[in-house]
């Protein structure tokens, strides 16, 4: 199976690859992640993608598209829904036509590990889009082993990031912050 696996940073990507190959699916790694910002976060995120993919000698491709203007021109009329609306089907979009344009049998995405991302949006995404453009969508619950990829991840020295990707995803962590500190006083 020729495999797509669209990747939104490293250490989110170290579970789904090493569980995939032991399914004997080589992956290729597949970055487009034009939510990501301010840029100097999304240029981390893709050089230390481009360093580990290199580092376990997996195939990977960099759709390289900073993307705060058209970002913020999507979201910006309701920020709630802005991951199911925007930030999930523009990045597996990208993915499912690359696939296709470029003889991929299937793809999957790292976002299906992370227990902080709406798991059943993400699959009805991957489904329909799967149909629209004839790439099977591999589906794997990868949460399972998120703790063990994040684990490995910092062993490595693999840079962590502290929030989902997008500025108001770093706001919603602030936030949370400032609530504890309020609450702690």
């Amino acid at each position: 199976m020729k495999l797509l696996l669209h990747t939104c940073c490293a250490p989110c990507s170290v579970y789904c690859i090493d569980s995939l190959r032991k399914e004997n699916i080589e992956p290729t790694v597949y970055w487009y992640n034009p939510n990501i910002h301010p840029y100097k976060e999304y240029e981390a995120r893709r050089n230390c993608l481009v360093d580990y993919a290199k580092s376990i000698n997996i195939q990977y491709i960099i759709d390289d598209e900073y993307g705060l203007d058209q970002f913020c021109k999507n979201v910006s009329n309701n920020l709630e829904t802005r991951c199911e609306n925007y930030c999930y089907p523009i990045r597996l979009k990208k993915a499912f036509e690359y696939a296709n344009k470029n003889g991929y049998d299937a793809v999957s995405t790292t976002l299906l590990v992370s227990p902080y991302q709406k798991h059943e949006t993400i699959i009805e995404t991957a489904k329909e889009l799967a149909k629209k453009y004839n790439v099977e969508f591999l589906y794997r619950d990868f949460r399972p082993g998120f703790r063990e990829g994040q684990a490995k991840a910092r062993e490595l020295g693999l840079y962590m990031q502290k929030y989902c990707g997008c500025i108001f995803s770093e706001e919603d962590r602030y936030q949370k912050q400032i609530e504890k500190n309020k609450e702690g006083i």
